[in-house]
């Protein structure tokens, strides 16, 4: 399969069974990927430079206390 056209072409042609096993793959190489990125962000300083900056955006106090957004009734 050289093309995303041949791909989506033999995902079309899978068993409900077999989708169900392609999507549980698809979402765990998903996670690898995420955990292999942020890792990488973590080693380089990127995590570190967004942590510091959102800290003195907001004096390290979140925008809405937990508490308040906890007892929020519109979001029940």
């Amino acid at each position: 399969m050289s093309s995303v056209v041949e791909i989506e072409q033999a995902i079309a042609k899978l068993s409900a069974q077999e989708f169900v096993e392609l999507e549980r793959w698809f979402d765990a190489e998903r996670n690898r990927k995420w955990d292999r990125q942020i890792e990488a962000d973590a080693q380089n300083g990127k995590l570190r430079d967004a942590y510091e900056r959102l800290q003195s955006e907001n004096q390290g106090q979140p925008v809405v206390p937990l508490d308040d957004f906890l007892d929020d009734k519109k979001l029940s």
